[in-house]
């Protein structure tokens, strides 16, 4: 359940944070959601249910932008600029933190962990590329993480499919046949939520690995 929802201050606004909190936990995971939704994705909220029971405290971050009910996310560069301003708090209880999030807020994860301290990032649906733009790449912010890293990403992702993805030093875990969403379809023999299940698992495997 929901443990507590605090506003915080940053340079590019008000952000907010909703605590998914471990009785006993080992670290924190915050994630940031997407340009174009907010932490109520199914992949945000499977995991800030589930990974509490595996000693981890899940911190689903709302960008000011998205706190201000604007539509249209902002230039990377703010972005980062407001998952700045919350660090401070992820950090207060003193544990580990781990960077992530969904789409453009995997990309901020992945920007800012060298020099935000992150323990690990969490990279749900890393956007590799605009869709039918496989020359655009991203490929340098995620292998510019510096820290260990585990890539989620759909089968069928117009941003990226998993083959798509340079050889580096990070894992990653492929949903069979999903999209950008994480949905899957029919013929993939599992529903969406069988199938965000066994994400939450392999997440939290990954997480019982680190430090």
């Amino acid at each position: 359940m929901t443990d507590v929802t605090e506003s915080v201050a940053t340079d590019a606004g008000t952000a907010r944070i909703t605590w998914y909190r471990a009785t006993r936990p080992r670290l924190v995971l915050a994630l940031s959601h997407g340009a174009g939704g907010g932490i109520e994705a199914p992949d945000l909220q499977v995991l800030a249910r589930a990974l509490p029971a595996h000693a981890v405290s899940v911190a689903l971050v709302e960008q000011p932008w998205r706190v201000a009910g604007k539509k249209v996310a902002p230039a990377p560069r703010t972005l980062d600029v407001g998952w700045r301003g919350v660090w401070p708090v992820l950090e207060g209880a003193g544990l580990p933190v781990v960077a992530g999030g969904r789409s453009a807020g995997a990309r901020v994860a992945c920007r800012t962990a060298g020099e935000l301290g992150a323990a690990a990032v969490l990279a749900l649906s890393f956007p590799l590329h605009p869709p039918g733009r496989p020359e655009k790449s991203r490929a340098g912010e995620l292998l510019g993480a510096g820290v260990p890293t585990l890539v989620v990403q759909g089968g069928n992702d117009p941003f990226g499919k998993p083959e798509e993805f340079p050889k580096g030093a990070y894992d990653l875990v492929e949903v069979p046949y999903g999209d950008h969403g994480l949905a899957v379809p029919k013929r993939a023999g599992l529903t969406r939520e069988e199938a965000l299940e066994t994400v939450a698992h392999a997440v939290a495997k990954w997480a019982a690995s680190l430090g």
